[in-house]
């Protein structure tokens, strides 16, 4: 009731002031005007409780951890009276909000290093504004581009009820990577949180599995991007790659070429190649997403690491604990958990073909939510939240003026 009283008695102002500028506007004015007012007829009028709302939306922004855009230009069309700049600030100051709410407020520099690319999110926004104005949605349209995914919705509802300054600055910096993701990651998607050494399965909102894993040395760290998931490698080969040549495995092979061939190395194509085997450094299988950065998610010969509570031990790739469950709910409808185990056994190279592509996600999150709905603060095992903290500071604002 209050914000309705607040949009209707806003409305009358702007109801006022647009009748008097039009019963003012004379022929000389009209004319130097027509090109445009012919123009701005092609975009839908902004009515007083749309100019309300957007008002409203705009200093609620900080309630999704958000900066207030500025409104000042709005603010003297309305004063002067100016019907057509009215509409035009309008619609500026609603597209600059929602490419907020869209992509959010941090600049390159805090960005850097995050390559899963949200640009798509933007295409047609405008006239997705025009469609919601027509058909009195702007709330809606405004809701609408919240970040979907439920673990959003929780670090938001944390960040209203949290009060010190160092966990809202938590909050605040997972809440924009949130932004940072596609605002649809797809119906079912694997989520790989590299700070918090886990992946998940997520399906229909919901998750489906988890899995613990181990992720890069912050020397190599595990970097973050989107990838598509479309078979499963069983007995997979190694392609050594050339910075672990040079590190270990390239004098191994020079000065111990017995050693080496017992390991399963060999020299194949120009490069070095382990064959499948139970020393494989991938294990028994890794997943097929191809990638410019040659980062996999995979088994390892090597579990007892993931018992440590702080998991970076990797050159990047992925390490995935109970690797072969992973493979089977990923394979489920394709093939059964026995005939994964019979294709092991044969020990050939088999590559199993998902029932539908799987996008996947390696992201960073210092902060989440649990099954159970309690949220989780992790570590910062490659020091990023401060190039995030230091460049977003939303201004505060008072909880019961926030939109639902």
């Amino acid at each position: 009731m209050v914000m309705a009283g607040r949009i209707a008695t806003f409305g009358a102002k702007i109801a006022v002031v647009r009748a008097a500028f039009v019963a003012s506007a004379g022929t000389g004015l009209l004319l130097a005007a027509s090109a445009a007012a012919t123009d701005a007829a092609l975009a839908p009028r902004w009515s007083a409780s749309q100019v309300g709302a957007l008002r409203l939306w705009a200093n609620a922004a900080p309630s999704d951890a958000l900066p207030v855009p500025d409104m000042r230009k709005l603010e003297t069309a309305i004063a002067a009276g100016d019907a057509a700049a009215i509409d035009r600030e309008a619609r500026s100051l609603a597209l600059r909000l929602a490419r907020l709410h869209l992509h959010g407020s941090a600049g390159s520099a805090a960005r850097k290093g995050w390559r899963i690319s949200d640009a798509a999110d933007s295409a047609g926004l405008d006239a997705r504004l025009d469609g919601a104005l027509t058909a009195g949605r702007l709330s809606e349209f405004f809701e609408e581009l919240r970040p979907s995914h439920p673990e959003y919705a929780a670090l938001r509802q944390a960040y209203q009820n949290e009060s010190d300054p160092a966990r809202r600055a938590l909050l605040v910096a997972n809440m924009e990577r949130w932004r940072w993701m596609p605002q649809n990651p797809g119906r079912s998607f694997l989520l790989v949180n590299a700070a918090a050494f886990e992946a998940t399965l997520w399906r229909e909102g919901e998750r489906s599995g988890q899995w613990r894993v181990i992720v890069g040395k912050p020397k190599t760290s595990t970097p973050t991007f989107a990838a598509t998931v479309t078979g499963v490698t069983l007995n997979p080969w190694w392609d050594v790659p050339a910075s672990i040549v040079r590190e270990s495995v390239g004098a191994l092979v020079r000065r111990n070429p017995a050693l080496a061939r017992q390991r399963g190395y060999v020299w194949s194509g120009g490069r070095i190649r382990q064959k499948p085997g139970p020393g494989n450094a991938l294990g028994r299988m890794k997943l097929v997403m191809p990638n410019p950065y040659s980062v996999y998610l995979h088994d390892t010969p090597n579990r007892a690491l993931f018992e440590e509570e702080v998991r970076t031990f990797s050159h990047g790739c992925v390490r995935v604990g109970n690797a072969l469950g992973l493979a089977e709910t990923l394979l489920a409808g394709v093939k059964t958990r026995g005939e994964i185990d019979a294709v092991l056994a044969a020990g050939q190279t088999t590559t199993v073909p998902l029932a539908a592509p799987v996008p996947v996600y390696v992201a960073y999150f210092t902060a989440s939510v649990a099954p159970d709905g309690t949220l989780t603060v992790h570590g910062d095992p490659y020091g990023r939240d401060k190039a995030i903290t230091g460049t977003v500071t939303p201004a505060g604002f008072c909880a019961a003026d926030a939109p639902l």
